[in-house]
């Protein structure tokens, strides 16, 4: 499904921030998360306006994010209607006491194909420090358990930041423990809450991406990268080739990154490149997300590797990575300059 994917008619990814509600103070929340609800939220009948515009275009994979999407009362009735419709849906939600009051049976018949849950300390301290909140890595572990015990394939996310870069091996060692179907590694974009102090080193980032790769296609789960592209670089060095897949699951296509394959919809309707990357270049109240995401013309550019600029435009990789438009964009206010986390030196000269 993934191969010839033509970024320019439609995202692979589709990432719906249904609600920024949540009962969690996360340290580096992207959406600088409230407790209460925004009453600007799409209402019942925007999201299914929404939901109808999206099937028409049939993006792969639509992810249902926030806050916490459990949030919404209306959540589980957003991912039947979305399912109905013909869409892949995925549930990002937050781990908390609301979540394993949850049927997990229910959100597989409802059409939930995946559920993302974070993991950003490798022991109940360090995680529960990042969270914000007490009991919330038991409350993860408890909900791995009920997923595997429901059927629900299972992404495990983490975040990589310079307080926790030094767990890596413990984190590696947990997901054989936890088996998920996916183990996600998100690379800190200073974004939200997230400030510049907390971005790991870029040697330690490569020197992480390295042992990663030993991972893919030996370890029992797939693994990928979020805002860490250039680990497609470097599974690239390493084989000659071979990239991640996802199994089970979908496959994202080489090249995706920021504005090129993604695309971000807020909970007001309005629509980014990502959800990292909180350039405003529409609502969905007004225009049709395709319209958006095939003729604004910051979404335009990103999808032209040429376009970019530093080391990044000059690299040999960057149609197959192009670095992290919203690292860059957050460190330094262009979105199109070099990935200040990626440490590799081009080979080539212009």
């Amino acid at each position: 499904m993934a191969e010839g994917f033509d970024f320019n008619d439609r995202p692979f990814l589709v990432f719906w921030e249904i609600t920024r509600a949540c009962a969690l103070a996360c340290r580096h929340c992207r959406a600088e998360a409230q407790p209460h609800r925004n009453p600007g939220e799409l209402d019942p009948a925007g999201a299914l306006r929404l939901i109808g515009q999206l099937a028409e275009w049939r993006p792969p994979m639509l992810i249902l994010t926030g806050g916490d999407p459990l949030m919404r009362r209306d959540a589980i009735d957003l991912v039947r209607n979305a399912s109905d419709a013909g869409l892949h849906v995925g549930l990002s939600p937050s781990a908390t006491p609301r979540l394993l009051r949850t049927d997990f049976a229910q959100l597989k018949e409802a059409g939930v194909q995946r559920m993302s849950l974070s993991l950003d300390g490798s022991t109940r301290e360090t995680h529960d420090a990042f969270r914000g909140v007490p009991g919330t890595f038991d409350r993860t572990i408890e909900a791995v358990r009920r997923a595997h015990a429901a059927g629900l394939s299972l992404q495990i996310n983490t975040t990589l930041t310079r307080g926790n870069v030094y767990e890596y091996e413990s984190f590696k060692r947990l997901m054989f423990v936890l088996k998920p179907a996916m183990w996600s590694v998100f690379l800190l974009v200073p974004t939200g809450r997230a400030g510049l102090e907390a971005l790991p080193e870029a040697a330690e980032i490569e020197r992480i991406f390295e042992d990663m790769a030993e991972l893919v296609g030996n370890a029992p789960f797939a693994v990928k990268t979020t805002e860490g592209h250039h680990f497609r670089r470097v599974l690239i060095q390493q084989r000659g080739g071979g990239m991640v897949r996802s199994r089970p699951g979908l496959s994202s296509p080489a090249g995706i990154r920021d504005g090129r394959g993604v695309m971000f919809i807020s909970h007001t309707g309005e629509v980014s490149p990502s959800g990292f990357l909180p350039i405003v270049c529409g609502n969905v109240r007004g225009s049709h997300p395709a319209e958006i995401y095939r003729h604004h013309p910051l979404f335009v550019s990103l999808r032209d590797s040429d376009a970019l600029g530093g080391k990044c435009g000059r690299c040999e990789f960057r149609n197959l990575c192009g670095g992290s438009r919203a690292r860059a964009y957050g460190v330094t206010g262009d979105p199109f300059a070099a990935d200040p986390s990626c440490s590799y030196q081009p080979a080539l000269a212009n």
